[in-house]
């Protein structure tokens, strides 16, 4: 690994999401959303290695996008993470924890249940593997369009974090600026805001379908 390393392009930078084999695979533990998985992976040349793996459902996040006054303002949410010991900022999420449900679908359904918004254009902004070596949490950014707010006969009754939820209307700018000098740490956030800010500059050419293949995601569940 050095200056003399290969050079490619853009269309190089394909990831395979095969597996290596596994000779023995336990459940050590067992949890309500996540489960922790100790392989014994046969890695060729590298020999045989154990690994803990965190498991997960995969999750979606929506980066809504509403203009006031002539400027694109993004919906962030301040909600406690007690994992992390913090409120934090977020986009609306949630997990993909209804089967069958398709991924656009479950983002749709977060973001009314978090923010009371209904939006009539969706599109992939980016995808995101939370921590490929230990936490390979699948999410997908969603970008929202076109928002109105959910009948107050359909407002969802929150509780738990949920209950205390903050949600700001924020300049997509100085969400941006806030992702880049560190005063966000949630990673699909970071991904989402970055991603948007990016797409829009190419004048959103980058946007994917609401069910664009999702790669990633499909070779986690396999997976299980």
């Amino acid at each position: 690994m050095s200056l003399d390393a290969p050079r490619g392009t853009g269309a190089d930078l394909v990831e395979d999401w095969t597996s290596e084999p596994v000779l023995e695979s336990t459940t050590p533990f067992e949890g309500m959303i996540f489960d922790v998985v100790r392989d014994r992976v046969d890695l060729g040349e590298g020999g045989v290695v154990t690994r803990d793996y965190i498991t997960h459902p995969g999750a979606v996040a929506v980066l809504a996008l509403h203009e006031f006054d002539g400027v694109d303002h993004v919906m962030m949410i301040r909600q406690y993470r007690h994992a992390t010991g913090a409120h934090v900022w977020e986009l609306p999420a949630g997990l993909l924890d209804v089967d069958g449900e398709p991924p656009w679908e479950a983002a749709a359904r977060e973001l009314g249940e978090e923010v009371d918004l209904v939006a009539e254009e969706w599109h992939v902004l980016a995808d995101d593997v939370t921590s490929p070596g230990a936490f390979p949490e699948t999410v997908r950014i969603f970008l929202a369009r076109g928002l109105r707010d959910v009948a107050q006969e359909d407002a969802h009754e929150r509780t738990a974090e949920e209950l205390t939820l903050r949600p700001l209307w924020v300049p997509l700018d100085d969400a941006v600026d806030a992702a880049l000098t560190g005063r966000i740490s949630n990673s699909a956030t970071l991904v989402g805001l970055l991603s948007a800010g990016l797409s829009r500059s190419r004048g959103w050419s980058t946007l994917r379908p609401r069910d664009a293949a999702w790669t990633a995601r499909e070779a986690q569940r396999d997976r299980r």
